[in-house]
């Protein structure tokens, strides 16, 4: 029953991201509004709050829908060839899955004061959080197999990776007009030098190290996922209600 119900949830869930994700790639913009999500779907509006809270929740979970998807796809290259958990290779990979999810771009590329809301809402905190985790995780992983340059504080290497991957993303002349795969290219580059080692590690190290790291970006997968498909998606996870159970 619960599993039944769970299913039925996510699909209208899914139903109600599709609509969402339509608008704004026609609207380009984060100004769509409850009532044109439940109409494109067919479903009333009270039925979106079933879901998620307000708008500003939606439009995260359609982010949190991509960035899921996003990063079972790290993990299941990594699986497949363990030397994609490299540095360069996931970021590489990272960048590429976002600039061609434009979904991505029209929920996060917002202006600073939307930005800051979204940041604030408490769906967005949960997978900063487990973001924040399975990055520890990823590098404790790289460090512990010697895959990361020698001397270097992971917590260092951390906040240089996010730094350098964001002025990728957020750098104007990088956006327009510069073929992807050469963006991603030069960010790998940058990314190889400055924190991998100078001789090519062999392969078994990245073999032995890519199941942590492929769990690591599996478990952030499923936290993205639990913010895309809303309260409603949990509580028919965790079962039967007390009244429902009474009733069976």
């Amino acid at each position: 029953m619960a599993m039944s119900q769970r299913a039925d949830l996510e699909r209208r869930a899914d139903a109600l991201l599709d609509a969402a994700s339509a608008l704004l790639l026609e609207a380009r913009s984060r100004r769509i509004r409850i009532e044109e999500v439940a109409a494109r779907a067919g479903v009333g509006k009270g039925t979106v709050y079933l879901h998620w809270a307000s708008r500003d929740h939606l439009l995260l979970a359609v982010g949190a829908r991509e960035a899921a998807a996003m990063y079972q796809g790290v993990a299941a290259a990594v699986t497949a060839d363990p030397v994609e958990a490299a540095p360069h290779r996931y970021l590489r990979r990272h960048f590429l899955e976002a600039v061609r999810r434009p979904v991505l771009g029209l929920v996060f590329g917002a202006e600073a004061g939307d930005l800051d809301a979204l940041a604030r809402h408490p769906a967005r905190e949960a997978v900063a959080a487990a973001k924040a985790a399975a990055t520890r995780e990823y590098l404790a992983a790289l460090e512990s197999h010697r895959l990361l340059r020698a001397g270097q504080d992971p917590a260092d290497v951390e906040y240089g990776l996010e730094a350098v991957a964001f002025g990728f993303f957020a750098s104007a002349p990088f956006r327009q007009g510069m073929d992807p795969e050469y963006r991603a290219d030069r960010l790998a580059a940058v990314v190889r030098r400055a924190f991998e080692p100078v001789r090519e590690p062999a392969f078994d190290r990245y073999r032995e190290a890519a199941p942590r790291v492929a769990a690591a970006f599996t478990g952030l997968a499923a936290a993205f996922r639990r913010t895309a498909y809303g309260p409603a998606a949990d509580a028919a996870a965790n079962g039967p209600t007390m009244n429902e159970r009474r009733t069976t």
